[in-house]
C-alpha cells in the first residue's frame, strides 16, 4: 500500500463500535508503533503450523494455499477478543466507505454468541431497524445457511450484498416460543447522524444516531437551529442505541457542551502509541485545516441544563460523551447502563489491500475510569419503559465471548444488570379502549424516539423541567 493509501487509512482509524452487517467495523487510533525488535518467532510453533497447512493435500477437495492462510489469519485474530479481526478486501473497503454515513447492507451491529449472530443493536432507519431485528436477538440462519460453523467474517459477508436482494434471517428471541423469521432487502443505508426538535417552547431535543466524519458539524447547526427559536431552558441529549462511530466526533460532541481544553478521554495500552490523551479542543476533535463548526454554537449552550439519555445499545463513542459529560457534572445521565465497549482498535494496512484490526489500549473517562465490560452507570436509572420492561434479553460487551476484562474494576462484569423477566401477560382488565390485550401488541413494533410514548424521554423532560423550577427558587 502506497504512502497515500496509509495516509488514508490514519484518517479513518478511529471508529467505535463492532462489526455491522454491511459495512461499518469498529476500529480507532493511527498504526501501531514499531514492533518490539527483542521479540523472538516461536519456531516450533510456526514448525507446527507449516505441518498442519501441509493437510491440504489429503484433504477431501482442493483448496487453496491463500484460502488456508486467510484462515489462519482469521482465527489467530477472532480468537482474542470480539474485536480484533481479519479485514479482507471488501471488508477494508466497506469500512472505509462506511465512517462516511453511506454503505450497503443491512444495518446491524453484531457480534458473535456461543456460534450464533448476537445482535448489539439495529442501526436506526435502516432495513433491519425498520422490520423489527431487536437488540439481544440471536441469528441462527442466514437464508438456508446455518450460522453455526461461521466465523463472524463470513457470517457479515453473507449479510452483506448488493441494494435491492433480500436475505432471510431466522431469529431467535428471548421471550418469543418460537424463531422469528424476517426478510429484509438491503439497500444502500444512509445514516443521519444527528436529529433534533424544539419539544416546545424553552426545552430542545438532539439525537446522536451515530458518530460519524460531520457529526460535529451537524450538531453544531442543530444547536444553532434549536436557538433561533429562542432561548433554551433545558435540552436532552440522545445516545440511546448509539453504536459509535468516530473518536474525533464523540471529542467534538464533548466539547460542544464542556469548556474548552478540557481532557475528554484518554486510552492506555502497551506500546507508546497507545498512551493517549483527547481534549476538547479544535486539534482533537478537526480534521485537516478545516473552520471550527463550534464556533457557530451559541455560548448560552455550555451552561443549558442537559440530561443524556443512554441505554445498554449505546457503545464506545457515545459511552466517551456520557462518560466526560457525567464526570464534569455537565449532565444529568438517565436510563439503563450502557454497552460496555472501552476497548480501543487500531488498524493496520496489509498487502492486497487488506487489514488488521487489533485491539491495543482501553478507554478512560476523564477522572480514569475504564468504560470496559462495565459501561457508563447512569446518575438516574429510568427503564424503557414505565411497567420496568424494554430491557430483556440485552445484549452487553460483558456477555461477549473473550471479552476484556475491566482493568480498574474487576468485578465490573459481576455487576453488569441482568436481563429482566418478561412482565406478565395482561388480564381482560388491561385491555386498552379498543378491546386489545397489551399483551398481544405486535412484537416487532417500534418506539419513536422523543415521543409522547417514550417513556425515558418523558422523564427526562421532566427532571428538566424539575431542575429549572429548583433554580429559580434558589436565586
Amino acid at each position: 500500500m502506497g504512502k497515500s493509501e496509509m495516509s488514508k487509512v490514519k484518517t479513518i482509524s478511529l471508529v467505535v463500535g463492532g462489526f455491522v452487517a454491511g459495512a461499518m467495523i469498529s476500529l480507532h487510533v493511527p498504526a501501531l508503533a514499531d514492533k518490539d525488535a527483542k521479540s523472538g518467532l516461536p519456531i516450533d510453533e510456526l514448525r507446527t503450523f507449516a505441518e498442519v497447512s501441509g493437510i491440504k493435500q489429503g484433504y477431501v477437495e482442493p483448496v487453496e494455499d491463500k484460502t488456508m492462510i486467510n484462515n489462519a489469519i482469521s482465527g489467530m485474530l477472532s480468537n482474542l477478543d470480539p474485536h480484533s479481526a481479519y479485514l479482507d478486501a471488501d471488508a477494508f473497503k466497506d469500512l472505509q466507505v462506511g465512517t462516511q454515513g453511506e454503505f450497503g447492507g443491512l444495518g446491524i451491529e453484531v457480534g458473535m454468541e456461543d456460534g450464533l449472530v448476537k445482535v448489539v443493536s439495529p442501526i436506526e432507519d435502516t432495513p433491519a431497524y425498520r422490520a423489527g431485528v431487536k437488540s439481544g436477538d440471536l441469528i441462527f440462519k442466514l437464508d438456508d445457511t446455518p450460522v453455526k460453523g461461521l466465523t463472524l467474517n463470513e457470517a457479515v459477508k453473507k449479510m452483506r450484498g448488493k441494494p435491492k436482494t433480500s436475505i432471510r434471517l431466522s431469529i431467535l428471541r428471548k421471550g418469543e416460543a418460537k424463531p422469528i423469521e424476517l426478510t429484509l432487502v438491503r439497500e444502500v443505508i444512509k445514516v443521519q447522524s444527528v436529529k433534533s426538535k424544539l419539544i416546545e417552547p424553552g426545552y430542545g431535543w438532539i439525537r446522536v444516531t451515530q458518530f460519524q466524519e460531520n457529526t460535529t458539524a451537524d450538531l453544531a447547526k442543530h444547536l444553532t437551529n434549536l436557538y433561533k427559536e429562542g432561548s433554551l431552558q433545558g435540552l436532552v441529549l440522545d445516545l440511546r442505541n448509539d453504536p459509535g462511530g468516530l473518536l474525533n466526533s464523540a471529542i467534538g460532541v464533548s466539547a460542544a457542551f464542556l469548556p474548552p481544553d478540557v481532557k475528554v478521554v484518554s486510552t492506555d495500552g502497551r506500546t507508546p502509541d497507545a498512551k493517549q490523551e483527547f481534549r476538547a479542543r479544535p486539534q482533537d476533535y478537526l480534521r485537516g485545516t478545516r473552520d471550527d463548526p463550534l464556533k457557530t454554537i451559541p455560548i448560552e449552550a455550555k451552561k443549558v441544563p442537559m440530561v443524556v439519555l443512554v441505554n445498554s445499545g449505546s457503545a464506545s463513542a457515545s459511552e466517551i460523551v456520557a462518560g466526560a459529560l457525567q464526570d464534569y457534572k455537565r449532565g444529568i445521565i438517565m436510563g439503563t447502563q450502557t454497552f460496555g465497549k472501552g476497548s480501543v482498535q487500531s488498524v493496520i494496512p496489509l498487502p492486497g489491500n487488506t487489514a488488521i484490526k487489533l485491539t491495543t489500549a482501553r478507554y478512560y473517562t476523564p477522572e480514569g475510569r475504564s468504560i470496559q465490560a462495565k459501561g457508563i452507570v447512569p446518575d438516574i436509572v429510568v427503564e424503557e419503559t414505565a411497567n420496568g420492561g424494554g430491557a430483556s434479553g440485552r445484549v452487553r460487551e460483558a456477555d461477549l465471548d473473550r471479552h476484556l476484562t475491566n482493568d480498574r474494576d474487576k468485578d465490573a462484569a459481576k455487576d453488569a444488570p441482568k436481563p429482566q423477566a418478561k412482565p406478565a401477560a395482561k388480564t381482560g382488565k388491561d385491555k386498552d379502549k379498543g378491546g386489545k390485550d397489551e399483551s398481544e401488541e405486535d412484537p416487532l413494533a417500534r418506539l419513536e424516539y422523543g415521543s409522547k410514548s417514550d417513556h425515558q424521554f418523558q422523564q427526562a423532560l421532566n427532571l428538566l423541567k424539575g431542575l429549572k423550577i429548583i433554580q429559580n427558587k434558589t436565586l
